[in-house]
């Protein structure tokens, strides 16, 4: 009876459309009160453990990490770094076939690697790639789908907040994760480019313009230079052994500072104030979500759920390939449903119990939870990358300007869920290699 409280009164305040922290938390509580009144076990179960449970789950030192990528990412964005990327990666690749949705991706990898954030990435550059990649010929619904993919892959992509959240609940490394990371961010980003180049022969897509001269690249790289240092410079330090996870996160909103204000140039004091009042807000809502899964994940524990799961998960797939098949299924279907953090305090502590015991790598384990958690960002019904990418307006060209209603293209979710089906294809694809063959993820770990 617990557990069916517990997640029948989760999964219809999520039907019924309450964010995601209200379903974990009023979820959880509905549970202590039902257990404390009901269940003689737990008569002196009090709600002051809910108080307890949120503060201890955010209460960590290694989640101090989020606010700063947040607001690093942030500063970078701002500062410009979006149009000098797709200015760079374009003067590299815009002279081969379908080069503006290559553009698209690559910048998306590089983009998601200082921001961490996939919505982000593609709210801050499908201004731009959309629209030019539509004007190249690719089809609307085709542009929006591959834009919101590639920023998926900003999950995967170091630095990850995702990464941080799996090392708070597992004990693993976060710089190891962030190193696991990189090879598979760079599969999904290769995955994407062949669909891309399949497309771009199905429609003769011609290359955007003439090969570009070293001189031009040059000149593009060292304006794009500062901000495809950020990773070099977390990474490069966490390995070092100059800093910590957490303090690489502080130096990296330091040094995004420094690039914005003193380097670029293109923010001022003023719109300080803004990015501060925004990184806020985003990293309020993620320690909420954390906290309220935590409480969830506190539960299923107290209760004896995660116990019974993972015992009735390792009755049924006492066999490595079936337990990793189920772990993907589990995962991709939560992915349609709740973000990648609420789904990380919700099973991993099931499933990594079970994983240990049938000798899979945790480090591995993470990987491919998060590039499932990743590809969750583009699937339907409520793939949030998805939707962000909808709410981009772009612009037609053959219809006139003299009203704005008409002036943009109209695409469906409909529409954009079938344009995005090979994309998600190609993306599970890398996410099998992923799984079953785990040193892919632990190469450059080791």
């Amino acid at each position: 009876m617990i557990t069916a409280i517990l997640f029948v009164s989760f999964f219809v305040m999520l039907l019924i459309g309450m964010p995601i922290a209200i379903c974990l938390g009023m979820s959880s509580v509905l549970t202590i009160l039902y257990a404390s009144n009901f269940v003689r076990k737990f008569s002196n179960l009090t709600l002051s453990v809910v108080a307890t449970n949120t503060y201890t789950g955010i209460a960590k030192f290694l989640l101090l990490a989020i606010p700063f990528f947040v607001l690093s990412g942030n500063i970078m964005a701002k500062a410009g770094i979006s149009k000098r990327l797709v200015k760079f990666i374009d003067d590299m690749v815009g002279h081969r076939r379908g080069s503006l949705a290559i553009v698209c991706v690559i910048v998306a990898c590089f983009f998601g690697a200082i921001s961490g954030s996939g919505p982000a990435t593609v709210a801050a550059l499908g201004a731009v790639l959309i629209p030019a990649m539509v004007e190249s010929g690719f089809d609307v619904a085709f542009s929006e789908a591959l834009m919101a993919t590639s920023s998926s892959i900003a999950i995967v992509i170091p630095p990850s907040i995702a990464f941080v959240v799996y090392a708070s609940i597992s004990g693993e490394s976060v710089g190891d994760l962030f190193m696991a990371g990189i090879i598979p961010g760079i599969l999904m980003g290769v995955a994407l480019a062949i669909v891309v180049k399949i497309e771009a022969a199905r429609k003769n897509i011609m290359p955007a313009h003439e090969k570009r001269s070293w001189g031009e690249r040059w000149s593009s790289f060292k304006e794009a230079f500062w901000g495809l240092l950020m990773p070099v410079i977390i990474l490069g330090g966490i390995y070092g052994g100059i800093f910590t996870p957490t303090e690489a996160a502080a130096v990296s909103v330091v040094y995004g500072l420094f690039v914005a204000l003193v380097i670029y140039r293109d923010v001022t004091f003023r719109d300080l104030v803004e990015i501060f009042i925004d990184s806020a807000k985003t990293t309020g809502g993620i320690m909420l979500i954390v906290a309220s899964a935590s409480l969830f994940s506190y539960c299923c524990t107290l209760f004896g759920i995660s116990q019974s799961a993972s015992a009735l998960l390792q009755n049924v797939s006492s066999n490595r390939v079936i337990f990793l098949l189920i772990v993907n299924v589990i995962f991709l279907i939560a992915g349609c449903f709740i973000d990648a953090n609420s789904a990380m305090y919700i099973f991993i502590p099931i499933m990594m119990p079970v994983a240990k015991a049938l000798g899979y790598n945790m480090v591995a384990f993470g990987i491919l939870a998060t590039v499932n958690l990743a590809i969750g960002q583009v699937t339907p019904p409520v793939g949030v990358n998805l939707f962000v990418a909808l709410g981009l307006k772009v612009r037609d060209p053959e219809k006139s300007l003299t009203s704005r209603r008409d002036a943009y293209y109209k695409i469906t979710l409909p529409q954009i869920s079938k344009a995005v089906v090979p994309m998600i294809i190609a993306c599970i694809i890398v996410l099998l290699l992923v799984t079953y063959v785990p040193q892919i993820s632990l190469l450059l770990v080791r």
